[in-house]
């Protein structure tokens, strides 16, 4: 696992673990008052960071981070308590065929490729024109981002029976083309809010992290 810290100097921390294919660069235009460390690419789940210094920890996770978080070993970091936990665009159940990603989505993961990347985005990601024009794809390789999604299926095999629904709220895009929006309804029940005119990334339709933490 890859990290990227935002550094405010604050005794407060967002834990936010990413999608499938992203790094920093598709956030850089959110702001925060809090530090922020980013988690990506989940070819394994090691990193090292020193957790002691910040007295509150929050936690978002998007898409296939969602869950990634679920399975993770918080305790081994040392951290005794999260104090909000937000699913964004995600499910615990990643590659269950009803609440996760269908057959059909995870065979369109597999078929982007340098050609079809942008298109791809456009049709699945991101909804207006104008976010369109904001959007930063990351910087990573193809060839890293089909690793990833090899490791987060063997991850999902072994580790199923350790998947915890920890989530506070979840919040998806309402035009979501990725995960069913009414198997996540079933799931999440009255955790679960929408955001109008969105499909699978919502975080053009905010301007700071914080915002994530109003929908309740």
């Amino acid at each position: 696992m890859k990290q990227y810290l935002i550094n405010k100097n604050s005794d407060e921390l967002l834990l936010f673990f990413t999608g499938w294919g992203c790094d920093e660069y598709e956030f850089e235009h959110l702001e925060s008052e809090c530090d922020v460390l980013l988690l990506y690419d989940y070819s394994d789940l090691n990193f090292n960071f020193d957790f002691s210094k910040y007295k509150k920890i929050n936690l978002i996770a998007f898409s296939a981070g969602v869950f990634v978080a679920s399975i993770f070993n918080f305790s081994s970091f040392k951290i005794d308590k999260i104090d909000k936990k937000i699913a964004i665009s995600g499910n615990p159940y990643l590659f269950d065929e009803h609440f996760g990603l269908s057959k059909k989505i995870q065979e369109l993961l597999y078929n982007v490729n340098e050609n079809n990347a942008d298109e791809f985005a456009r049709n699945y990601l991101i909804k207006t024109d104008e976010e369109w024009g904001k959007f930063h794809h990351s910087k990573r390789t193809i060839e890293s981002c089909k690793k990833e999604l090899n490791s987060l299926k063997e991850l999902y095999r072994n580790n199923k029976q350790n998947i915890k629904d920890i989530y506070d709220n979840a919040i998806f895009g309402e035009d979501d083309p990725i995960f069913n929006i009414s198997a996540q309804k079933e799931f999440y029940q009255d955790r679960l809010h929408y955001i109008k005119n969105a499909r699978h990334s919502i975080f053009f339709k905010i301007k700071n992290y914080e915002q994530i933490f109003d929908f309740n």
